[in-house]
């Protein structure tokens, strides 16, 4: 469900507010904030009682729900613990109010007034943790229904609006929030989707769709016989073996002054990753529809951006391709030829990610001459057991580059580590057959596959996001987190001042 996002007065005396459900914050041992301790005056003392009781701990993250407490005009009253005050932080605020935004999911309430964004959180303003609040609560309220049989809606109210307690200055952070909550969601049901329905062709569906929606976007999408005529040599040969042909999707968002020079995503959009003729072990396999999370990630990115009304120019490109097992398949030792020029040896067909991005960076950087290139994509096991879940990885030979983009991570807790990019590594792409081999041995797998793609970059501003880690939680009931939507949009916020 898509959430409704407001404002209400900070000065707003949180007992008197009538709603059907209040949330405020506690710390450990006690203590009370400004907002719980107008609640439990007027209340007399309900809130302080539960935690003498150890009924209320402020533990974080935890939660407890008071109802209809007397002398509060709000029906429920829900108490959040924030844990110890001197090391509250960040991650600690986005956790709580995604706590607090899981908890009033559960609930019979259908809208509810948030006093967290009172709290303070070392280093960030209002605008901050008001958009921090409201994306944390819409990411807890994402629901993926696609692919299930329709049900009747029962009678308990569901959660469709939260107000936010925050002074006027905190709206412009509202409006952020709204539009990357609406690039994140983009994100999210596209990796979601099974591959039987998205494929190459329906990610440029979709792609189109949005253009034509929204007013200063426009879509290209090139089939594979264009392809194949301006010499996509990697890229093809990796869908060759399914029979959903692969597409490359170009978005362009018009919202600079004419004639700037854009920024550019690139998102590596594998549908399904069976690992070709290198075929993957069938034991979580089916986590692989997930292989095209980097197309996601920018794709969302970019609606994030339409929406914010940003003013600059971006491309979003997009290519996408299934990897399947087939007589006509690419093989470990073909030598193809990329649309670069440089020839690749494929030592394994699992390693089809960066076939498919070098093409795609290379027709990039020749189309659109852009300011900067940012590159997104599942790319390898080895960033996973690196970094884990955590921080998405990050390589550049740009440092003012890196610096930006790790900035954005942390100013949105969408995190990421920069690896290094030294050359050094490249020997280990060494090939006794073509310019280069697609992969670099088990040592330094994420970085060697980074310097892979840096051979189709030279000459331009880039940088890599590695998100194998980051773009889906892991288990049969895992669900794409939309991760690095809120990364890239707000390094996009960044450049247009």
């Amino acid at each position: 469900m898509t959430l409704q996002f407001s404002l209400v007065a900070a000065s707003t005396s949180p007992e008197t507010v009538d709603a059907p459900c209040l949330v405020v914050g506690i710390y450990e041992n006690g203590l009370l904030t400004s907002a719980a301790a107008r609640v439990d005056g007027a209340s007399d003392g309900a809130i302080k009682r539960q935690m003498e009781s150890g009924d209320i701990t402020g533990k974080a993250g935890s939660v407890s729900v008071l109802f209809a407490p007397a002398g509060v005009a709000a029906r429920r009253v829900l108490v959040v613990g924030l844990g110890a005050q001197k090391s509250f932080d960040a991650a600690r605020y986005q956790k709580v109010n995604l706590e607090a935004a899981r908890a009033l999911g559960k609930l019979p309430v259908d809208a509810a007034v948030s006093f967290l964004t009172e709290v303070d959180v070392p280093g960030r303003d209002t605008p901050w943790r008001v958009r921090t609040a409201a994306l944390a609560a819409d990411h807890a309220a994402y629901r993926y229904t696609a692919t299930f049989k329709p049900r009747e809606k029962g009678s308990q109210p569901e959660l469709k609006s939260v107000a936010f307690a925050a002074g006027g200055e905190a709206q412009g952070g509202l409006s952020q929030a709204v539009a990357i909550a609406e690039g994140v969601r983009f994100a999210r049901e596209l990796a979601n989707l099974p591959p039987n329905i998205c494929n190459p062709s329906y990610i440029a569906a979709q792609a189109q769709g949005f253009a034509d929606r929204n007013e200063g976007v426009s879509c290209r999408v090139l089939d594979h016989e264009e392809m194949e005529r301006l010499g996509f040599g990697s890229l093809l040969a990796v869908g060759r073996g399914s029979a959903n042909k692969p597409r490359l999707v170009a978005l362009e968002y018009r919202g600079g002054n004419e004639g700037d020079k854009p920024y550019a995503f690139v998102g590596k959009g594998i549908t399904f990753d069976s690992g070709g003729i290198s075929l993957k072990p069938g034991a979580g396999m089916e986590e692989m529809k997930y292989d095209m999370g980097g197309a996601a990630g920018v794709l969302g990115a970019f609606v994030a951006a339409v929406k914010m009304g940003l003013k600059l120019n971006l491309v979003c490109v997009v290519p996408s391709a299934e990897n399947m097992p087939d007589g006509d398949s690419y093989r470990p030792s073909d030598v193809l030829t990329s649309l670069s020029g440089l020839t690749i040896e494929v030592l394994n067909t699992d390693a089809e990610g960066r076939l498919i991005l070098c093409d795609a960076l290379t027709w990039t950087a020749q189309t659109y001459q852009p300011r900067a290139i940012v590159d997104a994509a599942t790319l390898t096991g080895a960033c996973v057991v690196a970094l884990g879940k955590h921080a998405s990885g990050l390589m550049s030979k740009h440092d003012d580059l890196a610096a930006e983009l790790l900035d954005a991570g942390e100013a949105t807790l969408d995190r990421a580590w920069r690896l290094p990019l030294w050359d050094d590594y490249q020997v280990q792409l060494e090939s006794g057959f073509a310019d280069v081999a697609n992969i670099g041995g088990k040592s330094a797998g994420a970085i060697t596959a980074g310097c892979f793609l840096s051979r189709f970059t030279e000459g331009q501003r880039w940088a890599h996001l590695d998100i194998a880690g980051t773009a889906w939680d892991e288990g049969r009931k895992g669900l794409a987190t939309g991760r690095p939507v809120s990364l890239l949009a707000q390094w996009l916020i960044d450049r247009a001042g």
